[in-house]
């Protein structure tokens, strides 16, 4: 998808109010009101533009999204001193409701479900909008707004559930029970499925698929634990013949390989050289639309954050007893002596500030390669970058599909699924059962199951609800989290901003321990 997105407001308050003098309210005849816009193709299709807007914006994909998935996983730590308070927090579990990524998430999630409510709510009112734009314009709000309410409530529990667009304060709401929002986002995921199209033109990729919602839909009956329902979904996505796994499975982190045959769903980002945009909640045409993750996590950059021990220590190694070295690794990180920069330049301890890590009892640095534009530059200076965010993958229905079978005590069919992500030509893996991981029984599997997604998924946002699932459903036989406080830490405080300007929730609406 082209993204010169027109800035279209979700909540457009007080855009006709004039000033009040000498007891008359002086009101702009010309002024843009929801009530005036929102009536044509062009006009929705701009307020949808919207909608994936606030989606790419710093508060949520272009900056403060990946960082707080990241930082509630195990898979992280911390690159040096350089890591803010607020993201150290997160990191080491001493948030608490006033962290400024968790407010900042939290507000980006209720943008884009409120810009996702005035499509909604104006195609249905719309006085000259065609037929095929307005189908299509509903279903990817739909999908857009129930990806936004899948990240708040399984992160945040029970949250406010806005089904249409607030127009003023005394709209503010309640939190509603976790199985409602669930409920909810199906709903919305089945009717996306229903009015979105398998594929797209060049010009528009990037927006909503059918693929990407049923691949969500799965995301969330796995959640919930409903293995059945979720495999039905997997299920359409493996036969639709879309898909493919890469052979080379580092183009699922590169520019050049944006779009792939196994991409089901990724954020643009405008390629690598324009600007990023700081202000979380600027968007429109003028806006900067780049990421700031390849300076965050790159060797050379900030290095805010590096992958953890127990990450790096997770992949097979010969030193392990493993066949051989699992590529993924050396496709993920980068450690010392490694070429970068289309291979013309070696990376020296001396160019990757901060800590070290531990990897076979050795002292060395490794850092981030995933996403990273290191692979063809030198970055030198401060840099952002435009590599797409890839979402969603075809890797993750063949790992959640081993889930499921599993789950459903179907062992044999989910050890197949586990060794398609391994037998792809760039990684060559011995396939299940290994001298480490057999899989002879359910339990078996299941390690196996954690082992791969851990190792295929390393830094892509999936790991966080991972362990939330199977902290919920009771599948965690340790904590991985070492300041995991059972009762509070599952999940996140609703903002503190959110406590004190909504008074449908107020403080007695905390989640415990807050």
């Amino acid at each position: 998808m082209n993204k010169s997105y027109l800035l279209v407001s979700a909540l457009i308050l007080g855009a006709t109010v004039g000033c009040k003098e000498e007891g008359l309210n002086q009101l702009n005849p010309n002024a843009v009101t929801t009530d005036s816009y929102f009536q044509n193709d062009v006009q929705i299709r701009s307020a949808i533009n919207g909608v994936y807007a606030a989606l790419q914006s710093t508060n949520l994909i272009a900056r403060e999204w990946w960082f707080t998935q990241d930082l509630r996983s195990d898979d992280m730590a911390p690159g040096g001193a350089g890591l803010e308070v607020p993201r150290n927090q997160l990191l080491i579990g001493t948030y608490d409701a006033s962290n400024a990524l968790v407010s900042s998430v939290w507000q980006g999630n209720y943008r884009v479900i409120h810009r996702a409510n005035v499509v909604i709510d104006k195609a249905a009112t719309a006085t000259a909008l065609s037929a095929a734009v307005s189908t299509q314009a509903v279903g990817e709000a739909k999908f857009l707004r129930a990806w936004s309410y899948f990240d708040l409530v399984s992160m945040w529990g029970g949250v406010p559930l806005y089904k249409s667009y607030v127009t003023s304060l005394d709209g503010s709401l309640a939190r509603s029970p976790e199985a409602d929002v669930y409920a909810f986002v199906i709903a919305d995921l089945k009717a996306a499925q229903n009015a979105l199209p398998a594929t797209y033109d060049a010009s528009n990729q990037g927006r909503a698929t059918k693929g990407a919602a049923t691949m969500l839909l799965a995301r969330v009956y796995m959640q919930q634990g409903d293995y059945a329902n979720a495999k039905t979904e997997l299920q359409k996505l493996i036969t639709s013949g879309t898909y493919q796994l890469m052979g080379e499975f580092f183009d699922n982190f590169t520019e050049e390989a944006e779009f792939n045959k196994e991409s089901i769903w990724e954020i643009n980002f405008l390629p690598s050289g324009g600007s990023f945009n700081w202000n979380g909640d600027a968007d429109g045409a003028a806006a900067g639309e780049e990421t700031v993750r390849t300076q965050e996590y790159s060797a050379i950059g900030w290095r805010n954050l590096i992958p953890s021990n127990s990450l790096l220590n997770e992949f097979e190694r010969p030193s392990k007893g493993d066949a051989k070295l699992d590529p993924r690794y050396t496709k993920s990180f980068y450690s010392t002596g490694d070429l970068f920069n289309s291979g013309k330049t070696v990376l020296t301890a001396a160019a990757q500030a901060g800590n070290t890590s531990i990897v076979d009892g050795v002292e060395q640095k490794v850092s981030w390669r995933k996403y990273s534009l290191m692979y063809r530059i030198d970055p030198g200076g401060f840099l952002t970058g435009g590599i797409n965010q890839r979402i969603m993958r075809y890797a993750e229905t063949l790992l959640a599909m081993a889930e499921c079978e599993n789950e459903l005590g179907n062992l044999a069919s989910a050890v197949t699924y586990l060794n398609m992500t391994r037998a792809r030509a760039s990684v060559a893996m011995p396939l299940y059962p290994t001298a480490n991981y057999p899989v002879s029984n359910k339990d078996q599997v299941f390690a196996a199951i954690v082992h791969e997604r851990r190792v295929e998924f390393s830094g892509e946002e999936i790991r966080n609800h991972d362990l939330l699932r199977w902290r919920k459903l009771g599948k965690l036989k340790t904590e991985p989290l070492a300041y995991f406080v059972k009762g509070k830490t599952e999940l996140l405080p609703i903002p503190q901003q959110e406590i004190d300007n909504n008074p449908s929730i107020g403080v007695k609406g905390q989640n415990p321990g807050y």
